[in-house]
């Protein structure tokens, strides 16, 4: 009755690992590190991951809107459901077109199946990603004016832990969002008020933030495709909010306040 967690060592995947363990249920983590390690640019290494395997939870890396993700998804899930897995879980994103194509091939399976469509994650800037960026004070992103309703990754670990280990939530599309709608530069004024520090949005030109990311360790096929994801996906057509949290857990979204009051210490160091 194993659960592989894929992406076990990130965002979302690490703190699931953790909380399913903490119920006595056998975890497997998906990753280059695990045993037997796992890595989607490798298919030799699908089949040992997947073995003795009922359950996974499907989080896709970099992101589902990258090139090659639908196939290796397709791919995935053709073996897993083939080699016995019951149930699949899947971590997608809101607005994205790429991604809804993965979610018709876990909804295709044959499995049991429930996909959590998830808007931004507010942890996306207290943990790698934009954390440097608050450090620093200056928040240089190529997007605009344009609010997202940023998403408390605890709200999805909650939702995906509870579709992993208890009946109610197969045939299900979570649309997963916060309770209110920010602007980037009223995330910096919320992390301003929390941490008592003057933190700023700058908008910078897509050209510029690609550079950016490269100078600091991105690859550039990844910088192209995070770019792809401020330009696309944040154009207004995220621009709403949704009850998905309540229907899975039957309480309301963490607020951005509330996240960053939490975190106030870790943007003070």
């Amino acid at each position: 009755m194993t659960i592989l967690v894929l992406g076990g060592t990130g965002k979302t995947g690490r703190r699931i690992a953790d909380r399913l363990t903490a119920l006595d249920l056998p975890v497997r983590i998906g990753s280059r590190s695990g045993t037997p390690a796992f890595e989607w640019q490798d298919r030799s290494t699908w089949p040992a991951a997947l073995d003795g395997v009922t359950s996974v939870y499907l989080s896709y890396y970099p992101d589902l809107a990258f090139p090659g993700a639908y196939d290796d998804v397709k791919a995935f899930t053709e073996l897993a459901v083939r080699t016995g897995t019951r149930r699949l879980v899947l971590l997608s994103g809101r607005g994205e077109p790429e991604a809804q194509a993965s979610e018709r091939t876990v909804q295709e399976s044959g499995a049991e199946w429930t996909v959590l469509r998830c808007s931004w994650f507010m942890q996306n800037f207290s943990e790698d990603f934009l954390l440097g960026a608050v450090l620093d004070g200056v928040i240089a992103l190529p997007a605009t004016d344009v609010p997202e309703p940023f998403l408390d990754v605890e709200d999805i670990v909650d939702i995906a832990v509870a579709a992993l280990a208890q009946e109610g939530h197969a045939g299900r599309v979570y649309e997963l969002t916060g309770p209110r709608l920010l602007t980037f530069a009223q995330v910096a004024a919320e992390l301003s008020a929390a941490t008592g520090r003057e933190i700023t949005f700058v908008p910078v030109t897509t050209d510029e933030y690609i550079a950016s990311a490269v100078s600091h360790g991105v690859t550039p096929e990844e910088a192209a495709g995070l770019s792809h994801l401020f330009t696309e996906i944040l154009d207004g057509r995220n621009a709403s909010i949704t009850d998905g949290v309540h229907q899975a857990l039957g309480r309301p979204a963490r607020d951005f306040a509330d996240f960053a009051r939490a975190n106030a210490q870790v943007w003070k160091r």
